[in-house]
């Protein structure tokens, strides 16, 4: 395949044609069973399209506009750093105070001066990941058990990608708003949307809109090595209608990291938010900090809540501008939104449905952006 397309001037019947053609070409290629991509542009759906099936196993049902996703670390930005801002808006947090004024189990020697921007922008010096269903003895201890994690590097020094950053968010934004994070997404996000499928652990009846994710933990428990060699909650049928992630699952489908399930659609809605003339997000600071480079001189360029499209080899391609800001989810999902055309493109695969794979990820996301800027 190609990294790059060249694109023409397309009118939207173009777009959808060409977006619809190519993920038609990676299905049949064997990169995911199935796919569904929504362009936005000023608010309005230009692009909708749908290929392949969302689950394969145990039965075979075919993807739709309507699909929903587990949409894996999308939590991050639409659910996490979005309720964040909202926060900080309200001035019920700032961005450089300390975590452990919100979290006590961060109140010790080496992460007692973490700041919310540190974990923000995955710049806090907690380690990439722990499984911690095999190192907390319950849910109500998981974020105790990052709170002894040893620093991987010295806070503000380095930018490495870490779950647990945004679990730990997603703690301290439940102890800020006095209330349960999939609550807080209900109350703040999903009912003023008026989004209809979109949230944490999705009730039974949406199951046969939902895209199947890997069967059994496998990728994970080779992940997890030694350190889980005690664990036996390893699930070994297929991932359906509940968080592929394990650590997720663990908390019982509600994190800051993950856990969010929706639809394309809806998620590309959310992803409006970030931009001016949102109904969420109404002040030009909150914007700034979305576009605006927090990270300096570090290996990736991170705002709040997400990758900045300047950063070495990222999945946002050439048609996306340098402030423009995306995030990818594990499942096969991902979001990039260009705040100068006003445009977001929402891409959504199962890619470890029935077993986890590893197509081409950056390179089929980069060139859907490229499309869908035509």
């Amino acid at each position: 395949m190609s990294a790059f397309i060249t694109v023409r001037s397309m009118g939207r019947a173009d777009r959808s044609f060409s977006i619809e053609a190519f993920l038609r070409d990676r299905v049949a290629g064997g990169d995911f069973p199935g796919a569904v991509a929504v362009v936005r542009e000023r608010g309005s759906a230009v692009v909708a399209v749908a290929t392949g099936d969302a689950v394969v196993v145990p039965e075979r049902i075919a993807a739709t506009a309507e699909t929903i996703f587990d949409l894996a670390s999308l939590t991050k930005p639409l659910a996490t750093a979005l309720l964040f801002l909202l926060a900080l808006e309200r001035d019920y947090v700032a961005l450089d105070q300390a975590v452990a004024s919100v979290l006590p189990e961060f109140d010790r020697e080496d992460k007692r001066a973490i700041t919310f921007r540190q974990l923000l922008t995955h710049t806090s010096g907690l380690p990439r990941w722990v499984p911690l269903y095999a190192v907390a003895e319950a849910p109500s201890r998981a974020i105790g058990a990052i709170a002894d994690l040893p620093l991987a590097y010295p806070a503000g020094s380095r930018v490495v990608y870490s779950d647990p950053n945004y679990i730990a968010l997603g703690f301290a934004l439940e102890h800020i708003g006095n209330a349960r994070l999939d609550a807080l997404f209900e109350s703040e996000i999903a009912g003023p949307l008026d989004l209809n499928s979109m949230g944490y652990r999705p009730d039974g009846s949406f199951l046969p809109r939902i895209a199947a994710s890997e069967t059994g933990n496998e990728y994970e428990r080779a992940l997890a090595g030694e350190e889980a060699q005690g664990y036996d909650g390893w699930r070994t049928g297929t991932i359906w209608g509940t968080v592929h992630d394990g650590n997720a699952h663990f908390l019982r489908g509600v994190a800051g990291h993950a856990g969010l399930f929706g639809t394309a659609g809806e998620a590309a809605r959310v992803a409006e938010q970030f931009l001016p003339g949102s109904r969420l997000l109404v002040r030009d600071e909150s914007f700034a900090l979305v576009r605006t480079n927090l990270t300096p001189g570090l290996e990736e360029h991170r705002s709040v809540g997400w990758m900045l499209a300047s950063s070495p080899d990222c999945s946002a391609g050439p048609a996306m501008p340098d402030d423009a800001f995306g995030h990818t989810g594990f499942t096969g999902t991902s979001i990039w939104v260009d705040p100068h055309a006003m445009r977001v493109v929402a891409l959504m695969t199962n890619r470890t449905h029935p077993v986890y794979g590893s197509p081409p990820m950056t390179e089929i996301r980069r060139a859907v952006n490229t499309l869908a800027a035509g």
